[in-house]
């Protein structure tokens, strides 16, 4: 089929270096940082930046930040659901959850206050931790509650009974 055998190496390489890609997480920049889901659940789980960037992406569009300090402010996110990351976990009947940031700040939340909660990668379409640096690289991102009980830095979800 290749009368060339460099052409034939070049495409081989392209499709190769395209797959790769694809598979990565489209593009992800290459971050260390680790979630740890724990607790109430029968598997727990240390995901990576990357293995979240490969995770089926849900985007909420024009979310309303509702913050305690500055102004409100209407952004998009993206990223996996919790609710994907948490059968993974195998979690079950539980009450809330202590999220935790890499600076120890930590907040329970209710299990009705995560209703349709991500964790976000992405915010109006640019990867968070490029466009907010000192915030990323992600973010619990739970849209039917005040911005001022979202965590950044997110490092550790502890599932509670």
């Amino acid at each position: 089929m290749c009368k060339k055998r460099n052409w034939c190496w070049m495409l081989a390489l392209s499709l190769g270096l395209l797959f790769v890609l694809t598979a990565c997480g489209g593009g992800a920049p290459k971050v260390d940082w680790t979630l740890e889901i724990s607790g109430a659940v029968s598997t727990p789980l240390k995901l990576d930046y990357g293995t979240l960037a490969q995770m089926p992406q849900v985007d909420l569009k024009d979310i309303l930040m509702q913050k305690s300090l500055g102004e409100d402010e209407v952004a998009s996110w993206s990223g996996p659901a919790l609710d994907e990351i948490f059968k993974k976990a195998g979690v079950g009947d539980y009450s809330s959850v202590t999220a935790t940031a890499a600076d120890g700040y930590a907040i329970e939340i209710s299990r009705d206050e995560l209703q349709g909660a991500i964790i976000a990668l992405k915010k109006d379409s640019a990867w968070i931790t490029k466009a907010e640096p000192d915030k990323g690289p992600i973010r619990l991102v739970c849209p039917e509650t005040p911005a001022n009980r979202w965590v950044f830095q997110i490092q550790k979800i502890q599932v509670n009974p």
